[in-house]
């Protein structure tokens, strides 16, 4: 899964821009082991094509945007967290918490790194990926995103156009940034030298710089002699910034509802949700064509069902179920030539006592019959014993059965 890494400008340079402008900032693209695959400057805008193909968008923003604040925090769950967090850090704003953004780091000794940033600048970045195709946006202090210093500061230049800013790492929770403001192009990188020794006028410092620039900050590091001791210099480059961004919180996305978009890339499922919805139109279009010729032949059946029935009972003008009207019709019929239906109480009774007496010997074990609805109920005497496997096989071949219903009654049906 690939990730594309934004490295922004300051919220400053993005508004210094005329209306229409294109915001320019650095990206890659990295594979999920680190790898760089692509690199490069663009407007924020044209970047829907990587955009639209990774997995996450993660934006550096600018160490100058971002306020961290180590403030003392009591153990709550995420949520009351979430909403405490303006009062704990109202006093050491100078803005409205409304009009900011809030996250918590992860505790050490007690303590929370809480990240700051613009609302309405961080709602705009956010809208513009998710418009461009963003499945999950992330948002770090780039600052934080630096080489975690073990005896000394880490800092790097950032140049994108007339914007020069100095993101430092001054420990584990802790960094700022700092905007670069020089009188003229040429001087920015002495400029950027001396606010270092400025703001940190002990400690070791590593500086990454562009390679582009190189040549130009070891020339102003030469030019102050006395910083040359302290003062390193190193090429920037991004294997460094994806390495930090994996570690780095907090994530200032959390801060915005529902701004970091789906987690669930359904790109990968489009095929498979496709010919899973065309197989099911096939099955139902087959099951409704099955159906449809099925009610066909039903119709055509039950028609001549009636005809047959018109045909014989001419005088009948009310047919609601013609074949259950045709069997009463025959019941009828067998009844007033003579014969017996299966399930008369005299064909059942008849048959019953065929099969007790073949298979009970001796005085008859039946205490009662009664005949209800087209079946024999038989109960037996108290004490006796009937061997009803041998009873039920005598039945069998009189195309009776027999089952045991409730009350200890046997009941007897006709299995025609």
């Amino acid at each position: 899964m690939s990730t594309l890494y934004i490295r922004l400008p300051s919220k400053t340079a993005a508004d210094s821009l005329q209306p229409g402008m294109p915001l320019y900032c650095q990206y890659a693209v990295a594979s999920s082991g680190g790898a760089v695959e692509r690199e490069g400057m663009a407007a924020l805008s044209e970047l829907a094509e990587p955009v639209s193909k990774v997995q996450r968008v993660v934006l550096l923003l600018a160490a100058s945007d971002v306020t961290l604040l180590r403030v003392k925090v009591p153990p709550l769950p995420a949520a009351k967290l979430k909403a405490a967090l303006p009062n704990l850090v109202e006093d050491e704003l100078m803005s409205d918490p409304a009009e900011c953004v809030l996250a918590a780091g992860a505790a050490h000794d007690d303590m929370r790194t809480i990240g700051v940033v613009h609302r309405a600048w961080l709602e705009l970045l956010s809208n513009s990926l998710l418009a461009l195709g963003a499945r999950r946006i992330s948002a770090l202090p780039s600052q934080l995103c630096l080489p975690a210093p073990a005896d000394g500061v880490h800092a790097c230049v950032v140049e994108q156009g007339e914007d020069v800013e100095v993101a430092l790492r001054l420990g584990e929770q802790e960094g700022i940034g700092l905007a670069i403001l020089p009188e003229q192009p040429e001087s920015a990188a002495s400029e950027a030298i001396q606010s270092l020794a400025v703001i940190v006028p002990q400690s070791p410092i590593t500086l990454y710089v562009p390679q582009a620039r190189m040549r130009d900050y070891q020339e102003a590091l030469h030019l102050a002699p006395v910083q040359q001791e302290r003062i390193k210099l190193s090429v920037d480059h991004w294997a460094r910034w994806i390495a930090g961004a994996e570690r780095a919180q907090p994530d200032l996305m959390t801060g915005l509802p529902m701004a970091a978009g789906s987690t669930l890339n359904w790109r990968p499922w489009r095929w498979p949700l496709a010919l899973a919805a065309s197989l099911l139109v096939v099955n139902a279009l087959g099951m409704n064509i099955e159906w449809l010729r099925a009610k066909r032949e039903a119709d055509v059946l039950r028609a001549g069902i009636i005809q047959t029935y018109k045909a014989v009972y001419p005088k009948d003008t009310v047919i609601v179920d013609p074949l259950a009207q045709l069997r009463q019709k025959l019941a009828a019929a067998q009844r007033e030539s003579g014969q017996l239906a299966p399930d008369d109480f005299i064909a059942l009774s008849a048959a019953l006592g065929e099969g007790l007496g073949n298979a009970v010997q001796g005085a008859s074990p039946v205490a009662s019959l009664e005949y209800r609805e087209h079946s024999l109920r038989m109960k037996l005497k108290q004490g006796s014993t009937v061997p009803m496997e041998a009873l039920r096989t005598a039945l069998a071949a009189r195309n009776l059965s027999i089952a045991q219903a409730e009350g200890g009654v046997w009941q007897i049906r006709s299995a025609k």
